[in-house]
């Protein structure tokens, strides 16, 4: 088994962490929109800040040609929610930046770890759509950040639940590779 296969087999147990966690964001954000703004934020601040923290651990252990993106994408999440507890006062539209840079950063992350992952697992496509959608949906709040909370809240909860499922499964996938 090559390095890089065994080290990324090694951190499957953080992607299944972060994917349960997008999914647990995701299933509060879809099942109570109505939420305060506030809430909002704390949610976010903590689901970024928890999903920077261990994709750092998961760039630090598992190493890897996509080291670094996976390093800059845990680096993105603890700035994102870093900045949602400072400044708790965030207006929807300010959050909204906040999550539509987050979305791009960690879209693309997403994308170079799947092209890497292309030589040594099957299925790496579903971890490419995954950043792709990442990066629209930051695109879409960049270019109409006004078009309403409540939509926000299901589409960011959506996404979530779509990249936890992602997540966790390519953790059962590199699983098998340990």
């Amino acid at each position: 088994m090559s390095v890089v296969r065994s080290v990324h087999a090694r951190s499957w147990r953080l992607l299944v962490f972060r994917g349960a966690l997008a999914v647990a964001f995701g299933l509060i954000a879809v099942l109570w929109p109505h939420i305060t703004i506030g809430a909002l934020v704390i949610a976010f601040g903590a689901f970024v800040l928890a999903d920077g923290i261990f994709a750092l651990l998961s760039a630090a252990f598992a190493g890897g040609d996509d080291r670094g993106w996976t390093a800059l994408a845990g680096l993105a999440g603890i700035g994102a929610g870093t900045a949602t507890f400072v400044w708790p006062q965030v207006t929807a539209v300010a959050l909204l930046w906040i999550i539509a840079v987050w979305a791009i950063i960690t879209g693309v992350a997403a994308m170079v770890a799947g092209v890497v992952l292309r030589r040594y697992i099957v299925g790496e496509s579903l971890l490419i759509v995954a950043g792709a959608l990442s990066v629209a949906l930051g695109v879409v709040l960049m270019v109409s950040p006004s078009r309403g909370a409540l939509a926000v809240v299901y589409v960011v909860g959506g996404y979530a639940l779509i990249a936890g499922v992602v997540l966790i499964w390519l953790g059962t996938r590199l699983r098998r590779l340990e």
